[in-house]
């Protein structure tokens, strides 16, 4: 079934990564909303769209639509979801949902409400190396997660003009704000905080947590290092397991490997030695490991009123919550 979805938001990220996916799930869009008319209108003739709007409310209204889907700043997230949902139709929001708490838990009660799915766009469940990182977790043979440390930066001119990081704080740290507990299996539960800021706009903190389920961890990030450079590597440590992200491609799994040097018939063992992959980038596949074709095809399919295990307006609640705690530590 064909999914018509109202779209608000035709910037540089909606264009780029998300846009592109909702055709590849079979989602038209029916009508596109941009103050920015010269956006919008760029929108529309890529994609064939004949109804625009500047005004969130007016598309919201605009008739046949089965889902409303978004990409736009925190605050029209929370008001935008909330008109959606009055109007009994479900929502694909980016994250954050909401510029705090307050405002995502508006939006998960409308959504209880309307009895209507939320789903956010927490991307970096559904990044290949991540995704196979889980999939090795519940597998059965890796044992309890014990440990988890996780470090994802970006630069300072990424948040140009808000040395006060609340761009930084609710579109980039947010993303760790789910994506570790996701792999932990539980809340971040103690947090301590250390931090170093060079000069105005540029920090680094290192978030120590414990999980109720005995998980630590440590949690890196900052606006210190250059976007063209590497920026995400995770460790998730169990007893005599190992497995290590780089970069959301790169993906090792350590065991416990016999020493090579004094046995004459060493060889590789496929039960014992490092399993080890990254993609084949010279394959002629259409592959999306940053993962946002992935959460479309899951997102499309909640929308439609099917059952998937997406991340959803309640996680998007839980991620602000530890959010709000993590930036209370940082600046106190």
């Amino acid at each position: 079934m064909t999914l018509n979805i109202g779209w608000i938001g035709c910037g540089r990220h909606a264009r780029q990564m998300l846009l592109p996916q909702l055709g590849r799930n079979d989602i038209r869009i029916a009508a596109i909303c941009d103050r920015d008319a010269e956006a919008a209108g760029r929108v529309a003739r890529e994609y064939g769209v004949a109804d625009q709007y500047s005004d969130a409310a007016d598309l919201v209204a605009h008739p046949g639509l089965d889902a409303v889907g978004m990409a736009v700043g925190p605050e029209l997230h929370r008001a935008a979801a909330i008109a959606a949902l009055e109007r009994g139709l479900p929502v694909f929001m980016e994250k954050p949902p909401a510029a705090d708490v307050a405002g995502a838990r508006a939006v998960a009660e409308a959504s209880r409400q309307a009895g209507k799915p939320v789903v956010v766009g927490f991307m970096k469940r559904y990044s290949t190396g991540n995704r196979i990182a889980r999939n090795v977790l519940d597998g059965g043979t890796f044992g309890p997660v014990l440990g988890i440390s996780g470090t994802y930066m970006t630069a300072p001119t990424y948040f140009e003009g808000e040395p006060d990081y609340t761009g930084f704080y609710l579109h980039h740290c947010v993303h760790y704000m789910d994506l570790i507990p996701w792999f932990a299996g539980g809340d971040l539960d103690d947090m301590s905080v250390r931090k170093v800021s060079p000069a105005p706009g540029k920090m680094m903190f290192h978030l120590g947590f414990t999980a109720p389920n005995g998980v630590i961890g440590t949690i890196v990030m900052g606006t210190t290092q250059s976007r063209g450079t590497p920026m995400e590597e995770l460790r998730i440590m169990g007893d005599h397991q190992r497995l290590e992200v780089d970069n959301i491609i790169d993906v090792a799994l350590y065991r416990d490997p016999p020493f090579k040097a004094d046995d004459p018939a060493a060889t590789l063992d496929p039960a014992a030695d490092t399993l080890s992959w990254r993609p084949n980038f010279t394959a002629a596949a259409n592959e999306d490991h940053k993962g946002y074709n992935a959460l479309i095809a899951d997102a499309a399919a909640v929308l439609r009123g099917e059952t998937r295990d997406v991340p959803d307006i309640e996680d998007g609640v839980r991620a602000m919550e530890r959010l709000e705690r993590m930036i209370a530590l940082i600046e106190t």
